[in-house]
């Protein structure tokens, strides 16, 4: 009999450790585009509306997070413009928004453990809130406690680097 693995044990994608850098983060981006762009409720943001490339957005993108987490890069982009373009071609909803929340912590989770982790699944978490309310007004509702937002935190992501 196999004893209960802990918290954070994923089986065959047990955590590695916390955050440690561009390189994680670069693994960490492609692994939640991966699944991002498989998911049926979401999808249709990053392909159809937005045709996102993949290999131009994500330095971009990565940039952001590493300036979040470590205050190293330079992002001086307006990361709400893009969000605001796609909601005038398709409204963003709550469920939109709680979805991509759900792959995030799912993604973090299934790679990492410790303080930045947290910290990227916290900000996420502010992140998506924010939007929505700059999108849908400060009353928008998120369907829910803790912000409407329940992270999949059981889902296992295959590796997709």
């Amino acid at each position: 009999m196999n004893a209960p693995r802990p918290p954070g044990d994923h089986g065959d994608l047990r955590a590695r450790g916390d955050i440690g850098g561009r390189d994680d983060l670069d693994v960490l981006l492609r692994r939640f585009y991966g699944a991002a762009f498989a998911d049926p409720l979401i999808w249709p943001f990053f392909t159809e509306i937005a045709g996102t490339d993949l290999e131009v957005h994500l330095p971009r993108i990565a940039d952001f997070w590493e300036r979040a987490l470590f205050r190293t890069a330079a992002y001086g982009r307006d990361a709400f413009a893009p969000h605001a373009a796609l909601h005038t071609a398709r409204p963003l909803t709550a469920a939109h928004f709680g979805r991509w929340v759900q792959l995030w912590h799912a993604s973090v989770d299934g790679l990492h453990r410790g303080p930045l982790a947290e910290r990227a699944k916290a900000q996420g978490e502010r992140i998506a809130l924010a939007m929505l309310r700059r999108l849908a007004g400060p009353a928008a509702t998120t369907g829910g406690g803790g912000g409407g937002f329940v992270p999949l935190a059981a889902l296992e992501l295959r590796s997709v680097a």
